[in-house]
């Protein structure tokens, strides 16, 4: 015990100390804290790695048991139901969002620390995948109905419009937030699979490759590019139609560069005054923020030097 904090302490004080340790981890969410089927106002962004297992390497795709829990799946949903519009998708050439049949569900968007439930979310998703948090987009709810579904699509851009901002989507974070009696499943259709091992619940749509049913509070990670920044094909997927009951899923892209930075219209990030340097090392960024950073509207003239670009 000798260097221990407990070990000067006699055997009163060694209890108390021990009571008030076993308080913060259950607090923290305990030895379940990356997730689990309990209650947990604002737990602490701690994953475990014996929760999330890989269930392919080609794509790149893990699986984390109990992300979520109960009340985080429940908050998201109750937040995005009354704000819930028809799903887009990207058009190829364009990049507009456009509605099509090949996305037929409803969603909304969750701003980034929109509350410190979603704000933890996103602490755990960063310290799941390594990756930081101003490189995710903000989390998009959905819920697909008896007969929805996302059909095979790439996450990543093929136009030059959406990834001005961020760059590609590098990896995504696929969240359950309700059980499906039947069908839902997320499919990998090009996936080399581990064995031909196959689950005899899974729907027709989802036999082929891999695929994971949902199950609420689990959550998917997948990774759109390849370890060299090239895009991966094998990264196709889908959202099987939902056969019995109603699925709820809420997605994190995650960029390769900072999503939060703003950009020019051109992608461009310069000073337009030679005295930006100086003004923003006054403090003028914060003084005089009209002026210096702007609006992504009316951008201002010293963003470079403010770090919002």
């Amino acid at each position: 015990m000798k260097g221990s904090p407990l070990a000067w302490a006699g055997p009163p004080a060694r209890l108390c100390c021990l009571l008030l340790l076993f308080v913060v981890l259950i607090g923290r969410g305990g030895a379940d804290g990356g997730g689990g089927r309990g209650t947990s106002v604002y737990p602490a962004a701690v994953v475990y790695p014996h929760h999330s297992r890989q269930i392919s390497w080609k794509p790149r795709a893990f699986l984390y048991q109990r992300f979520l829990t109960d009340d985080e799946a429940n908050h998201l949903i109750s937040l995005a139901r009354a704000e819930l519009k028809r799903s887009a998708v990207a058009d190829n050439m364009s990049g507009k969002s456009t509605l099509s049949d090949v996305r037929t569900s409803s969603g909304t968007f969750l701003r980034k620390g929109q509350d410190p439930i979603v704000g933890g979310i996103e602490d755990k998703i960063a310290a799941w995948t390594f990756l930081p948090k101003e490189n995710g987009e903000d989390i998009q709810v959905r819920r697909y109905m008896h007969g929805e579904k996302y059909m095979p699509h790439y996450d990543y851009f093929t136009d030059k419009v959406n990834t001005i901002r961020g760059g590609h989507r590098t990896a995504t974070v696929l969240m359950y937030l309700t059980d499906v009696a039947e069908g839902g499943e997320t499919v990998f259709p090009l996936a080399e699979e581990f064995d031909d091992t196959k689950d005899a619940t899974l729907s027709e749509c989802a036999q082929k490759g891999i695929a994971v049913k949902p199950r609420k509070g689990d959550a998917l990670l997948f990774f759109n590019l390849n370890p060299d920044s090239t895009t991966d094909s094998l990264s196709l997927h889908a959202g099987c139609p939902v056969i019995k009951g109603e699925k709820w899923s809420a997605t994190k892209w995650i960029r390769v560069a900072s999503f939060d930075k703003v950009y020019h219209s051109g992608g461009n990030c310069t000073d337009e005054n030679e005295s930006c340097p100086k003004w923003a090392a006054l403090g003028e960024c914060k003084k005089n923020p009209d002026y210096m950073v702007g609006t992504e509207a009316l951008p201002g003239y010293c963003r470079r030097s403010c770090n919002v670009c």
